[in-house]
């Protein structure tokens, strides 16, 4: 028998899982308690409200996608092994988060919910903003480390850049998604953040090339 702290982790886990796979409106508390294996009682020990579980399943996600930036972004790394290990880090996580085995591109439930919320689900629309927030302090964090090696063209403005980038991955990964192909999320990712920082053209490598052998560690 669970204790009460693996309840709330399975319903966190679950809720997260069947949002994936679907999307935040139709999925219900029913269908949430029935795959999570814990009555009604129990859902509603832990959370008043589906609103409630999103935004507490948002937070628990962000924990586990702040030690992959944390380790991706590393001060051992230099700016541009940062920036590879990224564009590895966003294929691989497609891989490894595919939880339904007729889905190619996962993308993010929590961006995903927060643009399909109405303008009545504050919750659901401030837990997405939260997690936006934090991506782009990682986002800012790079783009200025680039510039300061010179390796990006002109004197871009670090925050605006930065904001491109991760409007960028979450617009390629949810075509991937409507594509079901996580091909169609290679072919433009890794030539889509070269233009969008403007990366000069010395810097710039093929898609088919390993050149940080790091890069892989990290993710």
């Amino acid at each position: 028998m669970r204790n009460a702290a693996e309840t709330r982790d399975k319903l966190l886990e679950t809720a997260t899982g069947l949002i994936w796979q679907s999307n935040y409106s139709s999925v219900g508390v029913n269908e949430i308690c029935k795959q999570a294996g814990v009555t009604k009682g129990a859902f509603y020990h832990h959370f008043d409200t589906k609103a409630d579980l999103y935004v507490a399943a948002s937070r628990h996600y962000w924990e586990g996608m702040k030690r992959d930036l944390d380790a991706i972004y590393s001060p051992a790394y230099t700016p541009l092994e940062q920036l590879e290990n990224l564009i590895q880090l966003i294929i691989q996580k497609q891989i490894s988060e595919c939880i339904c085995r007729d889905l190619e591109v996962a993308g993010c439930p929590f961006f995903t919910a927060g643009g399909q919320a109405g303008i009545d689900d504050i919750k659901i629309r401030r837990a997405a903003q939260e997690m936006e927030e934090h991506v782009q302090k990682y986002s800012v964090a790079l783009v200025r480390g680039l510039k300061g090696e010179g390796v990006l063209n002109g004197d871009p403005d670090i925050e605006q850049v930065a904001r491109f980038l991760h409007h960028f991955i979450q617009g390629l990964l949810v075509y991937g998604r409507l594509m079901n192909s996580l091909d169609a999320v290679r072919a433009d990712l890794r030539e889509g953040l070269y233009r969008l920082i403007d990366l000069k053209d010395e810097y710039r490598i093929a898609e088919s090339e390993q050149p940080y052998s790091k890069a892989s560690d990290a993710a």
